[in-house]
C-alpha cells in the first residue's frame, strides 16, 4: 500500500487522477494535510516522478490531468512564440511523450488554420434531449427513459426556453453560429416532436448566420428514413451515427439495443438522404472486446465512408454501472487502449483523415484521450469551439449549462440548469429567469 499525503493540498482529486495511472485503486490511500499551499505543477511533477520510479512506468500524457491539453497547447504556443518552443515545453515542463505533444500542437495548428476566431456577437447553441432508449453500462450522462407523456411535458418546457432565449438573442444581438441537438439521443424522439423541436428553433432562433447545425442520431436504432427526411428539410448539415462498436456481442454487453447491420443501414440511409456530413463515434477499451475487434469497428466506420470518425477511450465515471462492477476497470484496460489507439491513429491517418479536437475526461481507462478525426472540409465546428472556450455557449435543457465568454477578461461564467428532466420541467421558470440575469444582462463585453 502507498500512502500519499499531499501537504497544504485543498482539491485532491486531479492528483488522484494522475496516481490513478500508475498505480490499482487497492494500492494507494491519499491523506491530505496542513502545509502551505503548493505550486500545482511542480507538486504534480514531484508526485510524477516518484510514481514513475516506484513502478517502473511513464505516462504519455505527464504530469496533465485537465480536460483541455489542446487549450493549454494554442497558449504555449502564443506564449513561446512557435511550435517547437510549444513542444519542448509540454515535454520539458509537463513530462508529456514528444508523440503528445506533437499531437495536441498539430491539434492546435489545424484549428487555427481551419477555424478563424469567432465573430463578434457570434455564439453557439446547444439544445438538451436526455432520453434514450436504454441505458449503457458506462453511461453516467444525463438520460433517462421516460414515458411519451413526460417527453411532452418536457419538450413544452424546453420550447418556452428557447423562445424566451431567442427573443432575447436577437434584442442582444447575438447569432448562432453553431446549433448542436445532443442529448441523450434526440432521434428518440417519435417523428412528429423532432419535426416540432426543429420547427420551433427555425421560428425562434436566427439561423441565418449558421454554418453548421448538427443532430446527434447516436443510436442507429433510433433511425428512420422519415425522421432523416426531417432533419434534412430543417437544414441540419451534420448528424452523429454512433454504432460504438460493430460487433454484436459487445452491444449486447453493453446494453445497447441495435446491431451493426443497423448502423450500416442507418448510414446508408443518411447518406442517401444528402445530409452534408455524418460523424460516427467508437469506443476503445469496451468491457469484453480485445484489440482485434476495437481495430475491425474502426475499419468498417473507415470503409462506410464516415466524414468524421470520434475516437473515445472509455471513461468509467462514478455514476456509471461498470464502476461497481469493477472499480478498476480504468487500470487494468490502460495498455490495451495504448494499442488500440494506435491502431485506430494508423488507419484513419492512412485513410487521410486528420485530428481535428481533442479532449480527456476523468476516470479515463489508461488515462488516454477522445479524439476527433475528419476529412479535409468536415471539421465539427462546434466541437472545436466547446473545447477552446473563446465563445459564449447557450444551452438550453436539462442538464444544459451556459458558458458566457466575456472576452475583455478572457473569463467563462457558467450558468447550469437542473439535469433531472422532471426538476428542469417543474422549474423552467427559473432557469429562464437565470439566463434573463446572468446571459442577457446589457452593458458587459461578451462574445
Amino acid at each position: 500500500m502507498f500512502d500519499i499525503d499531499l501537504k497544504g493540498v485543498r482539491n485532491k482529486y486531479e492528483y488522484e487522477e494522475l496516481v490513478k495511472v500508475f498505480l490499482k485503486p487497492s494500492e494507494y490511500r491519499i491523506t491530505v494535510s496542513s502545509g502551505r499551499e503548493p505550486d500545482k505543477n511542480q507538486l504534480k511533477r514531484e508526485l510524477y516522478s516518484s510514481l514513475s520510479e516506484w513502478t517502473g512506468k511513464r505516462h504519455e500524457w505527464g504530469i496533465l490531468t485537465g480536460v483541455r491539453p489542446v487549450k493549454l497547447a494554442g497558449e504555449l504556443y502564443e506564449k513561446q512564440g512557435g511550435r517547437q518552443e510549444a513542444v519542448d515545453a509540454l515535454v520539458n515542463e509537463y513530462y508529456l511523450s514528444a508523440e503528445k505533444a506533437e499531437l495536441i500542437v498539430s491539434v492546435y495548428e489545424y484549428q487555427r488554420n481551419v477555424l478563424k476566431k469567432p465573430e463578434e456577437g457570434s455564439i453557439g447553441v446547444y439544445v438538451g434531449i436526455p432520453f434514450c432508449p436504454t441505458r449503457c453500462l458506462y453511461c453516467s450522462f444525463t438520460s433517462y427513459q421516460a414515458a411519451d407523456s413526460k417527453i411532452l411535458e418536457y419538450l413544452a418546457a424546453l420550447f418556452k426556453e428557447i423562445e424566451f432565449a431567442g427573443h432575447e438573442m436577437k434584442e442582444a444581438g447575438m447569432k448562432p453560429e453553431t446549433v448542436y441537438i445532443g442529448g441523450g439521443t434526440p432521434t428518440v424522439l417519435c417523428a412528429a416532436d423532432l419535426e416540432r423541436l426543429l420547427d420551433h428553433i427555425k421560428k425562434h432562433l436566427d439561423l441565418s448566420g449558421v454554418r453548421e447545425f448538427t443532430v446527434e442520431a447516436g443510436r442507429p436504432d433510433t433511425v428512420t428514413p422519415e425522421k432523416l427526411k426531417i432533419i434534412k428539410g430543417a437544414g441540419v448539415t451534420r448528424i452523429s451515427i454512433n454504432p460504438q462498436s460493430m460487433h454484436s456481442r459487445t452491444l449486447g454487453h453493453i446494453g445497447r439495443a441495435h446491431t451493426p447491420e443497423d448502423a450500416k443501414e442507418a448510414f446508408a440511409a443518411a447518406r442517401n438522404e444528402g445530409i452534408g456530413a455524418i460523424n460516427m463515434d467508437v469506443i476503445a477499451g469496451l468491457p469484453e472486446e480485445g484489440e482485434a475487434e476495437f481495430a475491425d469497428t474502426v475499419n468498417q466506420v473507415i470503409g462506410l465512408g464516415a466524414d468524421n470518425v470520434t475516437v473515445h477511450t472509455l471513461a468509467v465515471k462514478r455514476a456509471s454501472r461498470l464502476i461497481d462492477i469493477d472499480s478498476g476497470y480504468h487500470y487494468k484496460r490502460g495498455e490495451d487502449v495504448r494499442e488500440m489507439l494506435a491502431a485506430a491513429r494508423e488507419a484513419l491517418s492512412g485513410a487521410g483523415y486528420a485530428p481535428y479536437y481533442l479532449y480527456r475526461q476523468k476516470h479515463m481507462a489508461g488515462g488516454y484521450e477522445n479524439i476527433g478525426w475528419c476529412k479535409p472540409g468536415t471539421a465539427g465546428i462546434y466541437n472545436i469551439r466547446i473545447m477552446e472556450e473563446r465563445q459564449t455557449i447557450a444551452a438550453f435543457g436539462a442538464g444544459g449549462i451556459t458558458k458566457v465568454y466575456y472576452s475583455g477578461e478572457n473569463r467563462l461564467q457558467r450558468i447550469p440548469n437542473v439535469s433531472n428532466y422532471e426538476i428542469y420541467t417543474a422549474r423552467i421558470d427559473e432557469m429562464v429567469l437565470r439566463k434573463r440575469e446572468k446571459l442577457f444582462v446589457k452593458g458587459e463585453e461578451q462574445c
